[in-house]
């Protein structure tokens, strides 16, 4: 897939303006009813032009508070505040949102629409970073498939499979073939969809977190699985928008590392 400049040059937009323009790469009406996550944006600015974007995985304190330091006029995060529970806000989500108000930093969130997206999203990138070959859609969630899987370029071993995808992960199940030839990937927290991909006969599972519950699946099926950390898994796509903002829209833009580990 190809994607068109958006517009010919601009240093400035609005928050209106920067909507129409994530909407355009990413499918977030698509994910309506399904997505747990409030995709889009979710506190908005005056009205002022938006000079500068910073980029996260959420919108904790720490997140927000660097973005407005570094001048950005909107966060643009994976995980956002509002979800479809609880809508009040209380403690540290009251903080948060005070920042948000307080700098006139509006937050833009996309969740499942930035895991799924075909070249784009995470799930993609993990199996670029791996080396996989003709992906198709894969793991069904609600009715849609969020995650990839396809052919290795070249067999792997977990233990090579886990210093492409970073080197530190939350845990691993080698319980399957020494060599994978086949892989499937889904970030962040999606270790039960490990059964799908048994199912589909995958030698290699890759995700965010890891799950007692499918433990002995794993083991009694012979299966490989590596959890590569929600957070690590999930930086991907985030940059991946980041860059087709400084590329399509030539605006600032910078990226907030704030790693939890998990």
């Amino acid at each position: 897939m190809e994607f068109t400049l958006f517009w010919e040059y601009t240093v400035s937009m609005t928050s209106r303006m920067l909507d129409r323009f994530f909407r355009s790469l990413l499918d977030l009406d698509g994910f309506s009813g399904i997505d747990p996550s409030v995709n889009g944006l979710q506190v908005d600015n005056d009205g002022q032009a938006i000079e500068k974007i910073a980029f996260g995985v959420d919108a904790s304190l720490e997140t927000l508070t660097r973005a407005a330091s570094a001048g950005a006029g909107m966060a643009f995060v994976h995980h956002g505040l509002f979800w479809g529970g609880d809508p009040r806000l209380l403690g540290n989500r009251r903080e948060r949102l005070k920042v948000l108000l307080d700098h006139n930093l509006a937050l833009y969130a996309v969740h499942l629409p930035l895991d799924q997206h075909p070249q784009l999203g995470n799930s993609a990138a993990l199996g670029k970073l791996l080396g996989v070959t003709d992906l198709e859609p894969f793991g069904l969630y609600r009715g849609r498939k969020v995650g990839y899987k396809g052919k290795l370029l070249k067999p792997l071993t977990v233990e090579e499979a886990v210093v492409r995808i970073g080197g530190a992960p939350l845990g691993v199940y080698p319980f399957g073939v020494r060599e994978n030839r086949t892989a499937a990937m889904i970030s962040g927290g999606a270790a039960n969809e490990v059964l799908q991909a048994i199912q589909e006969g995958v030698d290699l599972y890759v995700t965010g977190e890891m799950a007692h519950q499918v433990y002995h699946d794993c083991l009694e099926s012979g299966i490989n699985m590596i959890a590569g950390g929600h957070y690590a898994t999930e930086v991907w796509g985030v940059r991946n928008i980041m860059e087709e903002c400084a590329n399509q829209l030539h605006i600032d833009v910078e990226f907030i590392d704030v790693p939890t580990g998990l």
